[in-house]
């Protein structure tokens, strides 16, 4: 896929995932943050099936999805997308500037949607502020997208089984939420729909104006054909 077609993809994408977390933040707005389709449904399962190990696993995957974990990570994803120290730099300071500017715009559609948590003695960890859209499904989401993006670029025929891991880990960070309790499901879909979106929408700039920093794969380009070799053909009855 050249540059173009992988810029045009991150725009539709972008725009597709804004347009369904605008219909489910209309939803979730217009049922004045009540919970929707499978959130009491999930919440009641998770509240009956909380053993100590699960709970404990459950507590330690989530909390590589907030704090110090994810802006490392994605600093990491911008040394490893670009060529050069100077451009490794400069998509170090982009990949940490999309994570971080993407968490202030969350925190605005938090302030404007104001949903609740589930009830508090559904809890099995930590929590404060709104619920929609989940912090902890956006970082994580945003910041395996860009280690994907990262891994893509440098090894776009390998590194398969490492892209399933960290997608794997993305999606798990927000399903902790809804197992430990704080977070309706929607909450956390809403956090995937945003991160997918903002995402989506910082590729596609770069792709268009920052193009340097994040060069095609090395194995994606054409390769130059061979000059034929200047002989006669060998007759196979001439003896030496």
């Amino acid at each position: 896929m050249n540059r173009r077609d992988a810029t045009g993809l991150a725009g539709s994408a972008a725009l597709g995932a804004w347009t369904a977390l605008g219909v489910l933040t209309a939803v979730v707005v217009g049922g004045a943050g009540a919970p929707l389709w499978l959130d009491n449904g999930l919440l009641g399962w998770s509240v009956g099936h909380r053993p100590d190990m699960l709970r404990t696993l459950a507590r330690g995957v989530t909390d590589t999805g907030t704090g110090a974990i994810p802006y490392i990570l994605v600093t990491l994803a911008g040394f490893l997308a670009a060529r050069g120290v100077r451009h490794r730099l400069l998509a170090a300071a982009f990949c940490f500037a999309c994570l971080a500017v993407g968490q202030a715009l969350r925190y605005g559609v938090l302030e404007l949607v104001h949903r609740s948590r589930p009830p508090r003695g559904d809890w099995a960890a930590h929590a404060s502020g709104w619920a929609f859209p989940s912090g902890h499904a956006t970082t994580a989401a945003l910041t395996a997208g860009l280690l994907i993006v990262a891994l893509t670029l440098r090894a776009p025929r390998g590194a398969t089984s490492l892209r399933v891991v960290i997608g794997c880990w993305g999606m798990l960070v927000g399903l902790t939420r809804v197992y430990l309790g704080v977070h309706w499901f929607t909450d956390v879909l809403g956090g995937w729909l945003f991160a997918v979106g903002w995402l989506g929408a910082c590729l596609c700039a770069a792709g268009r104006w920052l193009p340097a920093l994040f060069p095609a794969p090395a194995d994606t380009a054409p390769t130059a054909k061979r000059p034929p070799e200047d002989h006669a053909p060998q007759d196979p009855d001439r003896r030496g």
